[in-house]
């Protein structure tokens, strides 16, 4: 009788015991706080900015910026555009504000296809979207179609192209994918003096208003580095970008390229 009564105790005590583990194991995960992914942008000459990317705001904006940047697709390339008061530019691959991004620079196996990603931002029906474009906020640069009828179109239209914002502009929030905040004072000062730099108007240009925001020496962007913390973010999900020379030259029977060089 004692042993079995022993016996009993013994496994009444296992099972109190793989209980509490497993609560435990529970309350862990439940409290364990998840690290927001920091980018790190050393840009020559200047130096490195720290930006804290929200994935809880903008996750699929995020995905393609880490994607993009851990696989060396930024190492390089320049702030191609810079508007005093406004924002700095950079990302493109073609350094003139035209280029995209192909499949292969985000996914293995991709193809040279270019891509688009949707726009996280509430004026194209997302959301979850809340970050404002304070200055040293992070965000999507896209295209815009809107004089064109083609609202959706621009909406979805950004790939790698990124500005931040050197000044707060509230008409931004909600039109453009915020992804991210300037973390400290020192990355501040890095992008107050790349806001400085001296700019022209584009080459080419032959309006007098044109905006003068072409950098005279373009800051390079030495490289991009993403840390995730351990969290794999994966691969974004992308779409098929609008071709608007195409759509122009079929609805109007021109070749858009012709209009602007006259």
């Amino acid at each position: 009788m004692k042993k079995k009564n022993i016996i009993m105790i013994i496994a009444i005590v296992i099972i109190v015991i793989l209980i509490g583990g497993l609560g435990y194991s529970y309350y862990l995960a439940a409290t364990k706080k998840i690290q927001n992914p920091v980018a790190t942008i050393e840009v020559e000459g200047f130096g490195t900015m720290k930006v804290e990317l929200y994935p809880d705001m903008a996750p699929n904006t995020v995905t393609n910026f880490i994607a993009l940047a851990n696989r060396g697709f930024y190492d390089g390339l320049t702030f191609h555009r810079i508007v005093k008061d406004f924002m700095i530019q950079g990302g493109d691959k073609l350094g003139n504000g035209t280029g995209a991004p192909s499949l292969s620079d985000v996914k293995d196996g991709g193809s040279s296809d270019e891509y688009a990603i949707q726009g996280e931002f509430s004026l194209n029906g997302y959301t979850k979207n809340t970050l404002r474009h304070e200055k040293g906020v992070i965000s999507m640069a896209r295209s815009d179609y809107s004089q064109m009828g083609l609202y959706e179109e621009g909406y979805n239209s950004a790939g790698s192209q990124f500005f931040i914002v050197t000044e707060d502009n509230s008409n931004l929030n909600g039109q453009y994918a915020a992804f991210g905040k300037i973390m400290d004072e020192e990355s501040m000062a890095v992008l107050d003096k790349i806001s400085e730099v001296e700019v022209k108007a584009a080459e080419g240009s032959t309006e007098e208003n044109a905006e003068v925001s072409t950098p005279v020496n373009p800051p390079v962007i030495k490289t991009i580095k993403v840390d995730t913390f351990g969290v794999d973010y994966g691969e974004p999900n992308t779409i098929e970008p609008f071709d608007y020379n195409t759509w122009f030259q079929e609805t109007y029977g021109i070749d858009p390229s012709a209009l602007s060089a006259q």
